[in-house]
């Protein structure tokens, strides 16, 4: 069965025709794994593609990642009974004192797309929150967003931390943000910084690959 139908769906945002598309696959026994890359990964790389070429903006992203979630839905009780592994595995909030999340959603569903088992831990994120992700949930990367300059330090503050519960060298620390600059992760030691969502997926890729 051609997965491309199914990809398209997904860049077009049309939640019900990706969710039959779906089914349809299953029905023709398609592994799960071969409809998650072919279908969801192919889609969403395309939109990730277009809004980092300024060709989609933040609703067009939003409606795709819904209808590649109606897909997915069907799909994750199948990923977990058969222990398909994830591309890796990502914990991400919004800093502890800010409360903003839409580029931290964009983010999340982005990566998801990607094939990132990702644990969104929402906003006005403790250190010990991510402390717990890395122990416990045994995330991989660690993604902080910030929105305000005035929160900005609580970046550095969760990397402290990190360091002093001895988890800091088991995780990757990727930051981002509108005030937020790769001169700022090079000061707090930050792992990485990406400037928007699609640039995340690619430095969450790049820092698992080091």
């Amino acid at each position: 069965m051609d997965l491309k139908e199914l990809a398209e769906a997904i860049i077009s945002g049309n939640r019900d025709k990706a969710r039959a598309l779906t089914e349809q696959a299953l029905a023709a026994k398609v592994d799960p794994g071969k409809i998650i890359n072919e279908g969801l990964i192919a889609g969403m790389s395309v939109v990730g593609a277009k809004f980092k070429a300024n060709e989609f903006y933040v609703p067009e992203v939003l409606i795709a990642a819904r209808a590649m979630h109606a897909s997915l839905d069907l799909l994750r009780p199948l990923i977990a009974e058969r222990g398909i592994e994830p591309v890796g595995r990502v914990a991400i909030g919004t800093v502890k004192g800010d409360l903003h999340d839409i580029g931290k959603n964009l983010v999340a569903m982005m990566l998801e797309g990607a094939g990132y088992e990702v644990n969104d831990l929402g906003v006005d994120v403790k250190p010990e929150v991510f402390i717990e992700a890395v122990k416990d949930k045994k995330a991989q990367v660690i993604a902080l967003s910030a929105l305000l300059t005035t929160t900005m330090p609580a970046m550095a503050d969760t990397i402290k931390a990190l360091e002093q519960a001895g988890v800091r060298n088991k995780v990757k620390v990727m930051i981002g943000g509108a005030p937020v600059t790769q001169s700022y992760a090079d000061e707090i030691k930050a792992d990485g910084y990406a400037p928007d969502a699609a640039s995340a997926v690619d430095k969450a890729k790049e820092l698992l690959a080091a």
